[in-house]
């Protein structure tokens, strides 16, 4: 619902209940843009569909285990970051720019980073097997 205020249309805020549930419909459909729209959040999401219950069955001790799935977690969010920036970079313009290109590409660092932390996380976990 918007209201006009002075030619300027705002939106309403919405406060207690009504906003956390608002906000978690948004956060919803910010996942299921990033499963539609981004094959890389698919792969993550399968990553972690296939490391999340390894490290539940594993002998790992507990602090371990909440590293790791911390870990894989932290892989999806950064996964989403990078791609809402890539969108908002894609919606400023079609053309070529070179700071466009600097903020894709250190989006794509973080994720890669990300990953790394994780590929390192879970080869320390295992090996304390």
């Amino acid at each position: 619902m918007l209201i006009n205020e002075s030619e300027q249309t705002v939106p309403v805020k919405h406060t207690g209940m009504t906003r956390l549930i608002k906000a978690g419909g948004y956060s919803l459909k910010g996942l299921h843009a990033a499963w539609q729209g981004e094959a890389a959040f698919r792969q993550e999401c399968l990553l972690a569909v296939v490391s999340l219950p390894l490290c539940l069955v594993l002998d790992l001790q507990r602090g371990d285990r909440m590293l790791l799935v911390a870990i894989t977690l932290l892989v999806l969010i950064v996964e989403v970051l990078n791609s809402a920036l890539e969108a908002v970079v894609d919606r400023v313009g079609a053309e070529f720019h070179e700071l466009s290109g600097r903020a894709k590409d250190m989006g794509s660092a973080a994720v890669l980073l990300a990953l790394l932390l994780w590929g390192y996380t879970w080869v320390e976990a295992l090996l304390s097997l």
